[in-house]
């Protein structure tokens, strides 16, 4: 299967329309509809409809392969590019919000680091790809566990800081004045749900859902009442509500370093400190 008509697949699909994905790509509207019947001609199905431009059920199928398929090919090329060149002087780093904490803050040097603040699913990518060298990713874990992310390409992890979890509330709410808090006592509250920053709960109701990487605005709309948030303990103490240290389950917050095999310049340089020290 030609990647190169993979990808054109997948952008006509996305934009639902030949024209646009001609512009996007730079091709002739012509060659887009060319490249889509030459990948119909090479699985023997049809993959979009075209009037509305839409997936086919195989169409469908495809895409659920072709968005793992096309980020492999990215990060083998990446990988190959970053071994072929020199190490470079500069290392771009790529964080999750709540992975900016002291181990990063304390290793981070005066000059030489650019630091890209991205939603935690959004960090194996970067680095995998090329797009940064280093990552940190943050999430829940139950002690000493790693972290499950998603299988983008090798990369080699590190644990670099776990924490204690608490959960911050408006100073008005009914336990805010406990010492701890169970998760199931809080089984029919409202939480915000931050995919760019905060931690997971499946399970949890959603009363606001914050599309953002900025933590401090989360925290204030957790503390003005629009619905609960679980936080490492450190953050949650530094918000203006009120933080709950969470007892039952036994989760923490927990940080990992992503590279690419092995760092090399300036790159292993900042690994290192980041590292250094590291309990888990």
């Amino acid at each position: 299967m030609d990647p190169h008509l993979l990808r054109t697949f997948v952008t006509v699909a996305r934009l639902s329309s030949f024209s646009a994905a001609a512009r996007e790509l730079g091709y002739t509207q012509s060659a887009v509809s060319q490249h889509i019947a030459a990948l119909e001609g090479d699985l023997r199905t049809e993959l979009l409809t075209r009037r509305p431009v839409a997936p086919t059920p195989a169409g469908t199928r495809l895409l659920e392969h072709a968005g793992p398929l096309l980020l492999r090919l990215d990060a083998a090329r990446a990988d190959v590019l970053r071994l072929a060149a020199a190490p470079p002087g500069r290392v771009t780093l790529a964080a999750s919000p709540l992975a900016v904490g002291p181990a990063l803050l304390a290793a981070l040097p005066a000059t030489g680091v650019t630091l890209r603040v991205l939603p935690p699913a959004e960090v194996p990518a970067a680095v995998a790809t090329g797009g940064c060298d280093l990552g940190l990713v943050d999430g829940l874990a139950a002690p000493s566990d790693p972290l499950r992310l998603p299988d983008v390409a090798p990369l080699t992890v590190t644990g670099v800081a776990e924490e204690g979890l608490a959960v911050l509330l408006p100073a008005g709410h009914p336990f805010a004045g406990r010492t701890a808090v169970r998760l199931d006592d809080l089984a029919d509250a409202r939480w915000i749900d931050a995919p760019g920053i905060g931690l997971p709960l499946t399970a949890a109701r959603s009363a606001l859902r914050y599309d953002g990487t900025d933590l401090l605005a989360l925290c204030a709309l957790a503390t003005a009442g629009h619905g609960l948030v679980l936080l490492p303990r450190r953050v949650a103490e530094a918000a203006a509500g009120v933080a709950v240290p969470l007892s039952v389950p036994r989760l923490v917050h927990r940080t990992e370093l992503l590279s690419p095999g092995t760092p090399t310049g300036a790159a292993a340089a900042l690994a290192a400190r980041l590292t250094a020290g590291s309990p888990v």
